[in-house]
C-alpha cells in the first residue's frame, strides 16, 4: 500500500471518495489492517477500556499511547497513523507540546484531541510547530463525567449550531481532520458539507468522508453494552481478514453505516 498522507485524505474528500479507518493497538493487527487496505489507523485512548479493562478512557497515560503507537507503526509503516492525546495531557501549552512531541517521535503522523473552540489556540500552536491535528467533537469520551454517560450529542438546534461552530473553529485554527462521534445523521452531513477538511464519523451516519470503528466492535468481541453503531463484520465473513476487507468495501460504497447504525 502506498503511504497515506493528510494530502491523500484531502484529495479523497474533493473526489467524494469515502475511506475506512480503525483503531489498532499492536503490531500484528496493525499489519493485518494495512495488508487488507485500511489507510488510516488510530491508537485510541479506547485502549483503556478494550485492552486494559478500565470502565473509561480516563486512566490512560501518554506513556501508554507512546508504547502502542510504536508497536502499531512497526506493523503499518505506510498507514496514516493518528494517536490520541489522553485525558489531561493537553491542559497547558507546555504540557501539550511535550506530549505531542512524544507521540510524533513514537511514529504518529497526527495527534487527536477532544474539544471544540476552546482548543483553537492549542490547535494553532501545534500546527505552527509542525504537529498535524485531528479534532474530536460530539461525544468526547474524556468528558464522560460532564455528560453523565455516553450520550448522543447535538440533537437540539442550539447544540447542533454549537458543534458546527466548534468544527469551523478547529478548521480555522489549522486542524487537518475532525472526528464526529455519536451525532445525528443530519448534523454530521451539515458539518461534513460545510468543512473543507475531511470528517471521520463514528455513530454519525454515512454522509461523512470516512468512518472509524474500534477494532473490537468490528470483530464482535466487545463485552457488555454494544454500541448502536457497531457492526460485527466477523460474524458475516467468518475470517478476520475477510471481515476487514468487507468493512473497507462497505465504507467505500456507503453501505456502512446503514440506518440501523445511525442516530436521527
Amino acid at each position: 500500500m502506498k503511504p497515506t498522507t493528510v494530502s491523500t485524505l484531502h484529495q479523497w474528500k474533493k473526489e467524494g471518495r469515502k475511506f475506512a479507518s480503525i483503531t489498532a493497538y499492536d503490531f500484528s493487527f496493525a499489519r493485518l489492517f494495512a495488508d487488507e487496505g485500511v489507510p488510516v489507523l488510530l491508537v485510541g485512548d479506547s485502549l483503556g477500556m478494550v485492552v486494559q479493562g478500565h470502565d473509561s478512557t480516563l486512566p490512560v497515560t501518554v506513556t501508554d499511547i507512546v508504547y502502542h503507537t510504536q508497536a502499531v507503526r512497526r506493523g503499518a509503516p505506510n498507514a496514516l497513523l493518528m494517536s490520541d492525546l489522553p485525558f489531561m495531557s493537553y491542559a497547558t501549552p507546555e504540557q501539550t507540546f511535550e506530549n505531542a512531541a512524544a507521540l510524533m517521535r513514537a511514529g504518529a503522523n497526527m495527534v487527536k484531541l477532544e474539544g471544540g473552540k476552546w482548543l483553537a489556540e492549542t490547535v494553532k500552536q501545534l500546527t505552527e510547530r509542525a504537529v498535524p491535528v485531528c479534532g474530536h467533537l460530539g461525544l468526547t469520551p474524556q468528558s464522560v463525567n460532564i455528560f453523565g454517560g455516553y450520550k448522543v450529542q447535538g440533537r437540539e438546534s442550539t447544540a447542533a449550531d454549537n458543534l458546527l461552530a466548534d468544527a469551523l473553529a478547529l478548521e480555522a485554527a489549522g486542524a487537518q481532520l475532525v472526528v464526529l462521534e455519536c451525532v445525528p445523521v443530519s448534523l454530521a452531513k451539515r458539518i461534513t458539507d460545510t468543512l473543507s477538511i475531511p470528517v471521520i464519523g463514528i455513530g454519525a451516519g454515512n454522509a461523512t468522508d470516512g468512518q472509524i470503528l474500534v477494532m473490537h466492535d468490528a470483530f464482535g468481541i466487545t463485552g457488555g453494552h454494544i454500541p448502536k453503531f457497531a457492526k460485527n463484520f466477523l460474524a458475516e465473513t467468518g475470517d478476520m481478514r475477510a471481515a476487514i476487507r468487507q468493512y473497507v468495501a462497505d465504507v467505500e460504497a456507503g453501505a456502512y453505516p446503514a440506518d440501523e447504525h445511525s442516530f436521527n
